[in-house]
């Protein structure tokens, strides 16, 4: 895993061979980076990673100054690895939390400007994700979701909904908390 921009550019991490996560692939990673850079000023960010995974996206928020970035990740090898990642970066604005995203939904202390969710593509509970994080306190006014979701998911009758784009298989739908 590489991070395709910013001050930790060209960094790569090794990632575990037996890690079930399926992380976003560089390409739709740096496109939807590409639209966000157009979008938001980075360093002024409080971001929130749900479903870390690898720990991919959460590094490239980091990499581009985000004052902080929060990744939630429930499966224990992949917070030990995000937790070992972190202290190997040694960057103060970054916390792994091991927490259901669910419940950390419901309990979250804190509101962020963004929150980036990349949840398994069969989760049962997926098309639910949108409306959980808007109704929640974890967006601020004006505050945006990034949602990543496979092809057969269409949000863009959602009220919060404003854009779509995608690459390959990979979709991402864009959200903002009115």
């Amino acid at each position: 895993m590489r991070i395709i921009s910013g001050k930790y550019k060209g960094r790569h991490f090794d990632v575990p061979r037996n890690f079930k996560a399926r992380p976003t692939t560089d390409f739709a990673k740096e496109n939807v980076f590409n639209i966000l850079n157009n979008m938001v000023d980075f360093e002024e960010m409080s971001v929130l990673d749900f479903f870390a995974g690898t720990g991919s996206i959460s590094l490239e928020f980091l990499s581009r100054g985000c004052k902080s970035v929060t990744s939630v990740e429930m499966d224990a090898q992949h917070a030990a690895h995000l937790k070992k990642t972190s202290a190997a970066l040694g960057d103060d604005a970054w916390s792994v939390v091991r927490d259901d995203v669910f419940r950390y939904i419901r309990r979250s202390p804190a509101a962020y400007d963004l929150v980036f969710a990349d949840p398994p593509y069969a989760l049962k509970e997926l098309k639910s994700i949108p409306d959980l994080v808007l109704e929640s306190g974890l967006l601020k006014s004006g505050g945006m979701l990034v949602f990543e979701h496979g092809k057969d998911n269409d949000f863009s009758e959602h009220p919060c909904f404003f854009r779509h784009v995608a690459y390959g298989s990979v979709n991402f739908s864009f959200f903002e908390k009115k």
